[in-house]
């Protein structure tokens, strides 16, 4: 059997993150379970490209308690798109928060990086060019230095 690895976020309010990532990511929503006791999404699954990720609202009796009630995730979301400098001031429009400004970085990737309104930061990149591991550290280092 395949090993694979899907990222499970837990929002506040999954339906308005997962709407938002539709329309600021083009991501597809799969389907979403609603709790019928009071219509929270207790699992939904939406594709970025070839990756789908897990969804569901806050469940704290659960352990289940996102980024917003907790002050913040140290976890970041990686995402490749066609073209960044079209896609970042899309999300941006629609209520993410520039952290970091789009531009062509060292491991040849051109990429800014976004906060999402419901906690989550977002690397969002178009690649660029193939750098070796061993270019990246030079460059890295070099940047470190200046």
């Amino acid at each position: 059997m395949p090993i694979s690895l899907t990222p499970y976020l837990t929002i506040s309010n999954a339906r308005a993150a997962i709407d938002f990532y539709v329309a600021a990511f083009g991501a597809e929503e799969m389907f979403a379970l609603v709790d019928p006791a009071d219509g929270r999404i207790g699992h939904a699954e939406v594709r970025f490209g070839t990756t789908t990720i897990f969804i569901s609202d806050e469940y704290p009796d659960f352990g289940a308690i996102g980024p917003e009630t907790l002050g913040g995730s140290p976890v970041r979301m990686h995402i490749y798109v066609e073209d960044v400098d079209t896609l970042f001031p899309k999300a941006i429009a629609l209520g993410a928060t520039e952290l970091r400004p789009v531009k062509d970085q060292f491991h040849g990737d051109r990429s800014g990086m976004l906060l999402d309104p419901f906690g989550h930061s977002w690397f969002v990149a178009t690649f660029k060019n193939k750098i070796l591991p061993e270019e990246m550290q030079k460059r890295w280092n070099a940047g470190l230095e200046g």
